[in-house]
């Protein structure tokens, strides 16, 4: 999908001071690309966030954009680069908190074992059954209707990795959904 002149127009006079163009360039991409966040991020008020850094980014480096390519894409690129970083490091607080805990189960004495089953469990319940890669390209893929050619792009992967994430995502979706909501199957 390449830029429309519109868009290209609205580049240029943003490229050259008028920085009031930028508004209506990004508008109609603010809802889908707070839809993009929130699927990436699982959180309204991280997406909000990724969703505004995303556009700060856009307007920073608008100058380092290529015009052959699609703006909307670009723009997801960023979101999806921001959700990315902020994952990574809630999955770092996230592990050091664990382990926190962990440690401070093994310290308490007899009731430890029980407490430290159902602390595992806790922490079960709170992870997703899709790997950050999977979960990027499911959304992009099947929430967001890009096609292979677009979510490989957007995530600089090639369109092989994107085909194999997303036939492992499905299939985890599928097997959570089916676990949970057994009476689904029956309709087979």
């Amino acid at each position: 999908m390449r830029m429309n002149e519109t868009e290209k127009e609205l580049v240029e006079m943003v490229l050259s001071g008028r920085s009031e163009a930028f508004e209506p360039l990004v508008t109609p991409y603010r809802q889908p690309l707070l839809a993009v966040a929130y699927r990436l991020t699982r959180d309204w008020e991280e997406a909000k966030e990724v969703a505004q850094e995303a556009l700060l980014r856009a307007f920073k480096y608008l100058g380092r954009y290529d015009t052959s390519r699609s703006f909307r894409n670009w723009l997801f690129q960023i979101a999806a680069n921001e959700a990315r970083d902020r994952l990574r490091k809630r999955r770092r607080e996230a592990d050091a908190a664990v382990e926190a805990g962990r440690e401070s189960i093994r310290n308490q004495g007899p009731e430890s074992g029980r407490r430290a089953r159902e602390f595992r469990s806790d922490i079960d319940n709170c992870l997703s059954v899709l790997s950050a890669r999977e979960r990027e390209v499911f959304v992009l893929r099947d929430l967001e209707d890009l096609n292979i050619k677009e979510t490989a792009g957007i995530l600089g992967i090639s369109s092989v990795s994107v085909r194999v994430n997303l036939s492992s995502a499905r299939r985890k979706v599928r097997d959570v959904i089916l676990a949970k909501y057994p009476h689904l199957e029956e309709g087979r």
